[in-house]
């Protein structure tokens, strides 16, 4: 390179977007682990009453204008319709590098599972510390299963997106069919849930938002069916289906996702709260699929005139450099720093007064400043060596299988010492069939 090249490559600004990526997509997925974050926060109402006694609820629950803001802040079909729009950039990428499907998928259970690896090490030793310390095991098992609770997204995420490829291939072959399908799957299961699952093990219809670990069961496949479907949108929206709807056609589609939920809730027996609807996934979050996807069709042109700027970009990229460990490590974080208040003692406000609400930003901050503190270790296990070789030609397949599996069970009974346990063996396995830990050096594998 010659000086002046050198010159040139010292001054000019160097790229730190890559060619032709939008960033209003990344905004989004950052958008909404913060929104997660923040409700999550919501939910937390820990503090003390005027008499100093411990105070524990589920604040924003209690307030009236809940279930209908579920409607807007239950943002985890759009993460999966932003989930889909990426599988079908990143199936093209790899197609075009003349890279396997298989590698596909081994790459996106690495990127799940390295930083659940952290978290599952974090949750086996403490709940392990706690039953040896004979902590009152009422007390560990609440906070164990709030903690736990943001868990069901690695197993249904990588679900849907190691079924990526095959997905994309029949979106191709029958296009609208497909989410029609799925869609028709969820009725069915709903149907089977709420009805005939009553009938069949003697309980009564039971609204989703009460837990009933038997009529829950029969509403596991839906994982399949309303995430796959909401996947299906995002390659919609990659297709650019959405753009090139009118303004009108696309208020349109929102208004009628909102009726057709309005009318599921109302004479379907669904939960009014969206988030009681998110597990196992139901119906009405399949429509909200669609919603979120036209609105975020709609607000297109100012997300991206924010995106040009600066400070929007910094926030985004930091941020989305470490999402899953913001995702995983929050809810840890949140109880850690309440667990300090309630020691030292720090003064406490009661939940749901008006100084609880007027202190949730600034814990918000709080929040996010210690995740990313403990990220500045974390964020090793988000970025992905160049990936080994698989132990055997099957082992895709099982590593995945290996990897949900746990998952799942944590979602269904909760979280405990020998669950986590299991999980971080099952994770260690998976990661270690699909070369998940790195490639041999001089033996890299490229995926």
């Amino acid at each position: 390179m010659s000086s002046e090249a050198h010159a040139d490559a010292g001054t000019r600004p160097q790229r730190s977007v890559p060619e032709g990526r939008d960033l209003t997509l990344d905004l989004t997925r950052v958008a909404c682990v913060v929104l997660v974050v923040f409700v999550h926060i919501l939910f937390t109402g820990v503090g003390r009453g005027p008499d100093g006694s411990l105070v524990i609820e589920r604040t924003v629950e209690g307030e009236a204008w809940f279930n209908a803001a579920s409607w807007i802040a239950d943002i985890m079909p759009l993460f999966f319709v932003v989930g889909g729009f990426a599988a079908r950039a990143g199936w093209n990428s790899a197609q075009r590098r003349g890279e396997t499907a298989d590698g596909f998928v081994r790459l996106r259970l690495a990127r799940l599972a390295r930083p659940a690896l952290a978290v599952f090490v974090f949750f086996a030793a403490v709940l392990g510390a706690a039953a040896l310390l004979d902590i009152d095991p009422l007390l560990v098992d609440t906070v164990a299963i709030g903690v736990g609770s943001p868990l069901w997204f690695l197993a249904a995420y990588l679900l849907a997106q190691a079924l990526a490829p095959r997905m994309i291939r029949l979106h191709h072959r029958f296009g609208w069919g497909v989410p029609a399908a799925l869609l028709a799957g969820a009725v069915a299961t709903d149907a089977l849930r709420f009805l005939i699952a009553g009938e069949l093990l003697g309980l009564p219809h039971v609204d989703p938002q009460g837990f009933v670990l038997g009529q829950e069961l029969f509403g596991l496949p839906n994982v399949l069916f309303v995430w796959l479907f909401a996947q299906q949108i995002g390659f919609f929206l990659f297709d650019g289906w959405f753009a090139r709807r009118r303004v009108w056609q696309l208020l349109g589609l929102v208004a009628a996702g909102y009726l057709a939920i309005w009318g599921l809730v109302s004479l379907g027996g669904y939960s009014w709260n969206m988030l009681a609807n998110q597990w196992p996934p139901t119906v009405p979050l399949a429509l909200l699929a669609v919603v979120q996807a036209a609105t975020l069709t709609l607000l297109k042109a100012p997300l991206t005139a924010l995106m040009r700027t600066r400070a929007a970009q910094g926030v985004v990229l930091l941020i989305g450099s470490r999402l899953m460990t913001v995702y995983l490590w929050h809810l840890p974080v949140i109880m850690i720093l309440i667990g300090i208040q309630l020691v030292l003692p720090i003064p406490m406000p009661v939940p749901g007064s008006a100084a609880w609400w007027w202190t949730r930003v600034p814990f918000l901050l709080l929040v996010l400043a210690t995740v990313w503190a403990l990220s500045l270790w974390l964020v090793r296990f988000e970025r992905t060596p160049p990936l080994g070789r698989p132990a055997f030609p099957a082992a895709t397949p099982v590593a995945v299988v290996l990897f949900v599996l746990p998952v799942l069970a944590i979602t269904a009974y909760g979280i405990d010492a020998a669950l986590a346990t299991v999980a971080l063996v099952a994770t260690v396995l998976a990661l270690g069939l699909t070369g998940g830990f790195g490639a041999p050096r001089g033996a890299e594998v490229r995926v």
